[in-house]
């Protein structure tokens, strides 16, 4: 491989996502040789406020759950091959993570494993955000700051870089940018400026490309006959080569499944993209409106014609906030007339609600009939003429303040078992905390960043 080349792999695209997918991706990089790094993505918007809440319970949990699961297979390939692992694997507690990892580095003779912990991204109580501007928020939240439960800055690369400059095996931060995973090694390798907007480009593009694992070769892509792909269930995860100049080439993990073509790598570049010309993110405003992709060789597509512009003066921060409970229950009904029998149980469970005068929203859906793109009212249920179906899901689902009021709901259909229609069986319900979120903008001098370096045998300790 040419020296200038440098790989990056991702191993996860959020939390929940295959805990053996990193393993193929390592073994690729590994045998390509020269400079590389992966990078686990497992933060979603609402991820960081449960994480928040499993700290509250129990001050050494709040990270990713499954980061002794992920990293046990790698981590000492990946320490021997000199190949560093970034992640916002630390959640809501990075430096609990970064203790778990200490732990196994330790039980398998990697004490003087160089792990870096950064900080910053949490400005609950220390930014007044009432006054900031918001840019999105959930419908009818009441941002009571007595009911925050999280509120975290997106953090741009700058850290994370410096992390890797001081030595850093493995980097460990909470909220960040996730194109910024991809990007923090690259100016970390080659030394890129922080005002070198189309190389920066060239990074934000691939970590944009990886950010979600699988999706950019062939997950959430595949469709039986329309758009098929080789053994799914073991669908290989993406590696960006990157040349210094920001030369950019998609492929993925060697003897995996899935694909990268042009289909996949269109897909994940217009995921989550608002304006094509003007993708905000902390490092730089990328313009993908000019995008050129051409398939070079198989399961390798290059990219190129990306443009950057400054990055913006201001930061996004997401406020999460408690917003009462969710119930959800379930129950099935299958044999002829399913559909009427389904239909009745609905209205029956509503009616139940009703009777009780239980404070809560209640919304019914004919899984098999009629659900993801039904409404609240059930329009599309009752408006169905189609087919009988042969068996149908019928799912309640509750909102509202108190956690006694949703949870009484929900269990009206563990009722339906003997007070239901003929053939009512099959039920499931649960009750979790609602959480709801608003996004804002912070100037960026607002949240200052800090990276503290440590040996595993240090934090182990």
């Amino acid at each position: 491989m040419p020296n200038h080349l440098f790989r990056i792999g991702n191993g996860a695209g959020f939390s929940g996502d295959r805990i053996d997918a990193p393993i193929p991706v390592v073994r690729t990089l590994i045998a390509k040789g020269g400079p590389a790094a992966l990078f686990f993505e497992v933060l979603a918007e609402r991820t960081i406020a449960l994480a928040q809440l499993e700290k509250l319970r129990d001050p050494e949990a709040g990270y990713e759950p499954m980061l002794e699961r992920l990293l046990t297979p790698i981590l000492a390939d990946c320490a021997a091959h000199r190949i560093p692992i970034l992640g916002n694997f630390g959640a809501a507690n990075p430096k609990a993570a970064a203790r778990a990892v200490a732990r196994l580095a330790l039980r398998i003779g990697l004490g003087e494993l160089r792990i870096a912990i950064v900080s910053g991204d949490d400005v609950q109580g220390k930014i007044a955000l009432e006054a900031a501007e918001v840019i999105e928020s959930d419908a009818s939240i009441a941002a009571d700051p007595a009911a925050m439960i999280s509120a975290n800055a997106y953090l741009g690369a700058a850290p994370l870089a410096a992390a890797l400059a001081r030595g850093a095996d493995i980097v460990i931060a909470g909220r960040v940018a996730d194109p910024a995973l991809a990007l923090a090694p690259l100016i970390a390798h080659f030394g890129w400026s922080a005002t070198d907007w189309q190389r920066l480009a060239a990074g934000v593009t691939a970590g944009h490309l990886l950010e979600c694992g699988a999706q950019v070769t062939g997950g959430v892509f595949y469709d039986p006959g329309f758009k098929d792909i080789p053994d799914p269930a073991n669908i290989g995860f993406p590696i960006a080569e990157i040349d210094e100049a920001g030369g950019l080439v998609i492929t993925k993990a060697e003897e995996t499944g899935g694909l990268v073509d042009l289909r996949t790598v269109k897909e994940q570049l217009l995921y989550e993209v608002h304006d094509p010309s003007a993708y905000i993110t902390p490092d730089v405003v990328l313009d993908i409106s000019e995008v050129r992709l051409k398939q070079v060789g198989p399961d390798r597509v290059s990219v190129s014609g990306m443009r950057g512009r400054p990055a913006p003066e201001q930061l996004k921060v997401t406020a999460c906030y408690r917003a009462g409970f969710l119930g959800e229950g379930e129950i099935s009904l299958a044999g002829p007339n399913a559909l009427a029998r389904a239909r009745l149980a609905g209205e029956v469970l509503k009616e139940r609600i009703n009777r009780r005068g239980l404070p809560v929203r209640a919304r019914v859906d004919l899984i098999g009939v009629a659900s993801v793109l039904d409404d609240d009212a059930g329009t599309l249920a009752r408006a169905y003429a189609g087919p009988e179906p042969e068996d149908i899901r019928v799912r309640l689902a509750v909102a509202g303040e108190e956690h006694d009021a949703v949870e009484q709901a929900v269990r009206e259909v563990l009722a339906m078992l003997c007070c239901g229609p003929a053939g009512t069986s099959g039920a499931r319900l649960r009750t979790v905390p609602r959480i709801a979120t608003r996004s804002l903008l912070v100037p960026r001098e607002m949240v200052p960043t800090e990276v503290a370096l440590h040996r595993a045998s240090e934090l182990a300790s």
